[in-house]
């Protein structure tokens, strides 16, 4: 208790002590105190420096890396108008002076640079005021963005670093990057913006009308070419996920590959048979994005690149042999469908033929006959035996003629649709001109004796070539193997003089073209000598000879022009008179005789059409003529308008379902649909 009590003593005399005044320590005690606070004053001096120094200069190098634009990359006087200037007044672009403003360029960016400076700019952009509609979208200086910034970039910066001092120094140099890579797109930008504003106004005319016209010429391709882009990325993340499952690495693990092949099939069924990006449904960002979460995993997994392109080539020479493949297949099944006669076109004769054989024997013959042989009408030959064909090359030739009863037509079919072609005429005459329907049986003259060509045709070699039997080298070019060139109709073309001897001027017409305009001033037409009327198809290279003929026999080599322009049957003036004072019949005669082997050229005859009437054709003007609705889409339409004659030479015939659909409508015009044959045997447009 004492030894407490003496303590407490203590100690409360020592406070006691402390803080009674007047004593001999207090003045002491007072000192020390003021120089511990000069002490802390100092410290917190240091401290301050050492913080807000490093920011400081951090931030001058900032805003010297964002504002080199008022220092280096501009004209003079821009530069001193910027430096006068404070930095919340600074836009992305220099400022002008009123004086010196000029009207904004109208074309500055093309779409991509457009797309590319405002993802560079996103900050600023998101600050700049929209304009109204009309006016130019050009990123210009903007008086309500500089009115609206109080504080300059010098401040934002370091508000940014203070912002971020909790950061690691790893994230902060990453946005100190990503803040160069979009000054220096600024910058870039700013520097073109300067340098077009100084053309002219009429050099930014001419920019702006070339660029609208280039515009329109290849809008609709690009709109094209935008509507699947989607789709495209698709494909190639199937094709990626399709190389992954065959890597060694991924297949090794089963999980992954389950789950890989689960997400490939439910992106193939969402893709599904959609041409365009609008046919995709709702849920296709789900999967694909799905599918692309899973072969990020795949590439984690899979390190050896070397595997991965070798399961590329090897994907890539499987796709080319399945690509040879389907074009051999497209070329056969072409060939096949133009082969292959329509039900409705099988039909349409047999009703024809019955209804023909009913008719009393006075009402089998066609009116005005003695018009067949009057030479100062028009004549027309037409060899053919589809029904429907003849009817429309007739139907197009009377309806376009500007007087119809001046126009006879001549048609000679084989036995089989003798009767179904006289009944159809029959029951729709072709208003005032003259027709007459002839059987090629008829023509006692025509035989094997006489015509080199039909004994070809009847020899076996010949039966042989064509149906690609052991006993013969068919050629692969399916082309070459076409009915047609077996048909005797075909060749009629080389007799035109002794078919129609009495006439001396005709006009040949295949039954694939239509006739769009009056044909009458063909026969006034001065052939000069020549014995054929031609439009010459010389402006594409395949029409050349080389094309036709075999140049490597020397007979051939040394006629005639491997260069020389083609030209094509169809729509030909033939002058018989010349004809046969040349004749030109036994030319025919003498070549065929000569390639008995077909070792001048293959069947056809296109080609000893070219031969026989060698120096002897008087070109037409092209709009007599226009070829190829039967193979190429891309015919123009103003080579159509402007035609006499359209012709469907290729395979895409108008009267199959394979026909161009574009250009079907201008031959199922001079077709009445609701014709009974028609109707009954269900021919539809």
């Amino acid at each position: 208790m004492t030894a407490r009590s003496s303590h407490f003593q203590c100690g409360g005399e020592a406070r006691a002590q402390q803080h009674a005044p007047g004593r001999d320590e207090t003045p002491i005690e007072e000192e020390e105190m003021a120089r511990r606070r000069q002490r802390g004053s100092v410290l917190l001096l240091l401290l301050a420096l050492t913080v807000l120094s490093p920011l400081v200069l951090y931030a001058r190098r900032l805003s010297a890396a964002l504002n080199p634009i008022q220092r280096r990359d501009l004209p003079g006087e821009i530069a001193n108008q910027g430096r006068g200037v404070k930095a919340s007044k600074l836009n992305a672009l220099p400022l002008e002076t009123v004086s010196s403003l000029k009207e904004p360029v109208g074309i500055v960016f093309s779409e991509e640079s457009r797309e590319s400076a405002s993802k560079s700019t996103e900050p600023d952009s998101q600050e700049l005021p929209l304009k109204k509609a009309g006016e130019h979208k050009n990123r210009v200086l903007s008086e309500a963005t500089a009115a609206d910034g109080t504080r300059s970039k010098d401040e934002d910066l370091i508000e940014q670093v203070i912002s971020r001092e909790g950061e690691d120094d790893g994230s902060v140099r990453v946005s100190f990057d990503q803040q160069q890579t979009t000054t220096g797109a600024q910058q870039k930008s700013a520097s073109e913006v300067s340098s077009l504003e100084t053309v002219p106004e009429q050099t930014s005319a001419n920019v702006l009308a070339e660029n609208s016209l280039e515009g329109n010429k290849d809008g609709h391709s690009k709109t094209a070419a935008l509507l699947d882009t989607r789709i495209r990325n698709i494909r190639d993340l199937l094709i990626k996920g399709k190389v992954y499952l065959g890597l060694g690495a991924i297949r090794a693990n089963p999980q992954y590959l389950r789950d890989l092949r689960q997400r490939i099939r439910e992106v193939q069924k969402v893709l599904g048979d959609a041409s365009k990006d609008s046919d995709l449904p709702k849920n296709a960002n789900e999967k694909v994005k799905t599918l692309e979460q899973t072969l990020i995993k795949g590439k984690q997994m899979q390190d050896d690149c070397s595997v991965v392109v070798k399961k590329l080539r090897a994907m890539l020479h499987s796709a080319e042999e399945q690509l040879h493949v389907h074009k051999k297949q497209t070329v056969f099944l072409t060939q096949l469908a133009a082969k292959t006669l329509p039900k409705g076109l099988h039909c349409l004769p047999l009703r024809l033929a019955n209804e023909y054989f009913s008719l009393d024997p006075g009402h089998q013959q066609f009116p005005n006959q003695e018009k067949l042989d009057d030479p100062k009408l028009h004549h027309y030959a037409l060899f053919s035996d589809n029904i429907l064909a003849a009817a429309v090359v007739v139907n197009s030739t009377v309806l376009n003629a500007k007087h119809p009863s001046h126009h006879v037509f001549h048609i000679v079919t084989d036995r089989l649709n003798y009767a179904p072609m006289r009944m159809w005429f029959l029951s729709n005459p072709p208003g005032k001109a003259t027709i007459e329907v002839q059987n090629i049986e008829e023509f006692t003259w025509l035989n094997a004796s006489y015509s080199p060509v039909l004994k070809q045709l009847e020899s076996q070699s010949m039966i042989d070539y064509y149906f690609r039997t052991h006993r013969a080298n068919s050629d692969s070019n399916l082309k070459y193997r076409n009915p047609k060139y077996l048909s005797v109709l075909n060749h009629l073309r080389f007799y035109l003089p002794e078919i129609y001897p009495k006439l001396h001027k005709i006009v040949f017409l295949d039954d694939d073209v239509v006739v769009k305009k009056d044909l009458t001033n063909l026969w006034s037409i001065d052939m000069k000598g020549k014995v054929i009327g031609v439009v010459e198809t010389c402006g594409e290279s395949f029409h050349r000879f080389d094309r036709y003929l075999n140049f490597s026999n020397p007979v051939i080599a040394k006629n005639f022009d491997p260069h020389a322009c083609g030209w094509a049957f169809g729509m030909n003036v033939f002058d018989l008179a010349e004809w046969r004072r040349q004749n030109i019949t036994e030319t025919y005669h003498s070549w065929q005789k000569l390639n008995q082997d077909r070792l001048l050229w293959k069947l056809g005859t296109l080609p000893p059409g070219l031969i026989t009437f060698w120096n002897k054709t008087f070109p037409l003007n092209r709009t007599w003529h226009v070829l190829g609705l039967g193979y190429n889409p891309h015919v123009s339409s103003r080579d159509i308008e402007r035609a006499a004659v359209i012709h469907y030479n290729g395979n895409m015939k108008p009267w199959l379902e394979i026909g161009l659909p574009k250009f079907r409508n201008y031959w199922s015009t001079y077709l009445d649909y609701d014709q009974p044959f028609l109707r009954e045997c269900n021919i539809n447009p």
